[in-house]
């Protein structure tokens, strides 16, 4: 355990060196799969510093976190995750990821405290990825969802304008934020229309990017990242249901999957390659906002045939549709257009859509076969 000078918690101050076979040996299976990024790419864009680099990261514990996370890592930077509990609580996605990071007490919703964390880990960038994640929960609550994403984002670049406004900052918004959109696929100047709670706080965070950014000439973008998926997805996301299903019936655990609207459309990438694009935007020496998208747009019917076509099954014997989890269909297709992060960035997505549902299936073949193999 480290101190700080305000006498705080501090986090744990561990060894920074990256993660050897050894070491990924003893993670869980859905965790092993390492990150397709090339790290030949990623040093060419680093920015020449001899400074250490320091990156904060709020949502440490989610599937976006803990790829961040391992980015950042393999790029040398001394990486902190902000957590609202104590330290020795489950880190989640990023748990294989302890003795590799700093944590720090925060609350995204208590200025004061996130200005404690700031000032301790002292960051050179910040990537604020926590918040709510599944949409519809988002109707549940919508004054929380609001305030956990909106509010979080204001505090958090209120703090960083006071006390730190040479850090820079990635905020994640969502493609969502374009709901019922004129156009598709959509672009970074397409008109917003939310439809929901949830894409509502995320187009205040994102439209108070801007604002921040050209009021008080903070170094903020903010990344309207579309659906991103991976193995550590958690199991109420449509994709992981599907994925999860397709290898417990493969192995006779479950004989039909229940879904909802089988048309939807949707753009998927793998998570993995979004949080290396929310990096590169850390890393031009201007500002600004980027799609991050894979640009393909595919049907929820089509993500679950590639998912049985994995373990050599038809979907179509084992699928089946709940009128109650059918939701209108959309007059727009949900599909970004990454040209500009292409072509100013240099991002392109490494893994494709075959190839991440192809990832989640055998990760869960894994998963599921070390359950039913305990005694």
């Amino acid at each position: 355990m480290r101190t700080g000078d305000g006498g705080g918690f501090a986090g744990l101050h561990l060894r920074r060196d990256w993660i050897g076979a050894s070491a990924r040996a003893s993670w869980p299976a859905h965790l092993r799969t390492p990150i397709r990024i090339g790290l030949t790419k990623l040093l060419a864009v680093s920015p020449a510093s001899d400074m250490a680099r320091r990156a904060l990261i709020t949502g440490l514990t989610g599937q976006d976190g803990s790829f961040l996370a391992e980015l950042l890592l393999a790029q040398g930077y001394n990486v902190t995750g902000l957590v609202r509990g104590a330290p020795d609580r489950s880190l989640g996605c990023s748990e294989h990821l302890r003795e590799q990071v700093d944590l720090v007490r925060g609350d995204l919703l208590d200025p004061s405290s996130l200005q404690a964390a700031i000032e301790e880990s002292q960051p050179t960038e910040i990537y604020h990825l926590g918040g709510p994640s599944f949409v519809p929960a988002s109707w549940e609550r919508p004054g929380e969802a609001l305030s956990a994403i909106a509010g979080s984002t204001a505090s958090l670049l209120e703090v960083v304008r006071e006390i730190g406004p040479d850090t820079r900052v990635f905020v994640a918004a969502s493609g969502a934020i374009f709901g019922e959109a004129l156009q598709s696929p959509q672009r970074e100047d397409t008109p917003c229309h939310p439809t929901t709670p949830y894409a509502i706080a995320k187009l205040a965070a994102h439209e108070l990017v801007g604002s921040m950014r050209e009021h008080d000439g903070l170094f903020a973008c903010s990344g309207i990242v579309y659906n991103h998926e991976s193995e550590r997805r958690p199991e109420r996301f449509v994709t992981r249901r599907i994925t999860r299903g397709a290898a417990a019936i493969a192995l006779g655990l479950q004989e039909e999957l229940t879904l909802g609207s089988l048309e939807a459309v949707r753009d998927w990438s793998f998570a993995g390659d979004i949080v290396h694009g929310a990096w590169l935007m850390l890393q031009q020496e201007r500002p600004d906002d980027y799609i991050l998208a894979s640009g393909v747009p595919h049907t929820v019917a089509e993500f679950a045939e590639a998912a049985f076509a994995c373990v050599d099954l038809d979907a179509e014997r084992y699928l089946r549709v709940d009128p109650a989890l059918v939701r209108p269909q959309e007059d727009t297709p949900s599909v970004g257009d990454p040209r500009k992060a292409r072509e100013r960035l240099g991002w392109e997505p490494e893994v494709s859509f075959s190839e991440l549902v192809e990832r989640m299936v055998r990760a869960d073949m894994r998963s599921l076969e070390a359950q039913t193999s305990k005694p």
